[in-house]
């Protein structure tokens, strides 16, 4: 198939999956193409079957606000006329579906029908779609596609709960690579980053406030009062300034590492012992995924998607929202004994192999013959 690809080339986890998605797809033998502003974080490797087309919008004085979703559409018009695209994958309701609906319509005025495949992510729902001044385009977008997935379970109930879909909502969780997260990683060389004796804490983000990543610091100066301990903080976002102040105030400075923005999160995952992941909503915990891939038991809140994910009392421990004291015992409880860490360890990694992209890839591909032979028969 020749497949569209619309996403954010960000370090989200939309983008993220979106990426995956395309190279893996491309693997199988279909033709990617990427339409978005900017090349994907993760789309390192151009191909025969995979392509990147950049969507730029012009700057006209008439416009205070540039028209991206426009540009998009008819960008969408073009690719799918000069490539022969079968099918367009939209991950986020807006503005990307959106856009996809204009381009199929324009496409009809010449005849090409094109499927649209709408992912849902979670923001696009719970945080923006859920808006007043959005809800009514989200809702028209999501109705309007020919097949629409959610990354988890939660996520489909919030949208059943928020919008009037008409629309069968088909979950289809996200996946990981689970090669690139093998223990016989060789340049997994620990001494590079804590003592012997030093447990390694980790956690990846945007660093925005939803994640609660003062939390985390909380959560880690609890743990180093009784254990020795390292934290690796990975990502940047708004709050970076904040935490790093609050490591001074807590004395703890020389115990944390800001790596910043990072395409070797597999590298970094390789050392650590726990991932943290404390925040506000999170509609599937992607990064949790990743730390279980690499054998990292994990600490988490119970919002959203993430117990989907991580398995109470399995692969790590779920606490309410801001519960800092319980995530902190629970930390200490892994952490205090080292079979007791393995055992967690382990089963991280088993419940990880349930997420891996040859497993959940073909169900992709199986909606989108199901949209295209649909699609035959209109």
């Amino acid at each position: 198939m020749k497949i569209g690809i619309v996403c954010y080339p960000t370090f989200g986890g939309s983008g993220v999956v979106a990426t995956e998605l395309g190279l893996e797809l491309s693997k199988r033998g279909h033709e990617i193409h990427f339409i978005t502003y900017n090349q994907p974080v993760r789309l390192e490797l151009l191909s025969n079957n995979v392509h990147y087309h950049e969507v730029t919008v012009p700057e006209y004085p008439l416009f205070h606000y540039l028209p991206y979703e426009l540009a998009l559409s008819s960008k969408l018009v073009d690719m799918v006329k000069l490539h022969k695209i079968e099918v367009l994958h939209v991950h986020y309701a807006i503005p990307h579906a959106y856009a996809a609906y204009m381009a199929k319509k324009m496409l009809q005025e010449d005849g090409i029908y094109v499927p649209i495949v709408t992912t849902l992510h979670g923001t696009d729902i719970t945080l923006v779609g859920s808006h007043p001044f959005y809800k009514t385009a989200v809702t028209f977008s999501i109705n309007k596609s020919d097949a629409v997935t959610s990354v988890s379970q939660s996520l489909k109930e919030d949208t059943l709960r928020l919008f009037d879909i008409k629309n069968d909502i088909t979950v289809v969780p996200n996946f990981i690579d689970l090669d690139k997260y093998s223990n016989s990683f060789k340049g997994c060389q620990r001494a590079m980053m804590a003592k012997e004796n030093e447990k390694i804490i980790t956690h990846i983000s945007n660093l925005r406030a939803v994640k609660r990543v003062k939390d985390v610091i909380s959560i880690f100066y609890n743990i180093q009062k009784k254990l020795p301990a390292k934290l690796m903080l990975v990502g940047e976002g708004p709050e970076r300034e904040n935490i790093e102040m609050q490591c001074q105030k807590l004395g703890i400075s020389n115990k944390v590492v800001f790596f910043g923005k990072s395409n070797e999160i597999d590298k970094i995952l390789c050392f650590s012992d726990l991932f943290l992941l404390p925040s506000e909503t999170e509609s599937f915990g992607l990064a949790a995924l990743e730390a279980m891939a690499s054998s990292t038991a994990v600490i988490s809140s119970n919002t959203g998607g993430i117990p989907e994910v991580n398995i109470h009392g399995v692969s790590g421990f779920l606490s309410d929202v801001g519960d800092v004291e319980d995530m902190s015992k629970n930390a200490i409880y892994i952490l205090s004994d080292e079979n007791r860490l393995e055992t967690f360890k382990r089963n991280a990694r088993k419940e990880a192999l349930k997420y891996d992209l040859h497993k959940i890839v073909p169900q992709y591909e199986a909606i989108y013959q199901a949209t295209l032979s649909r699609c035959l028969t209109l």
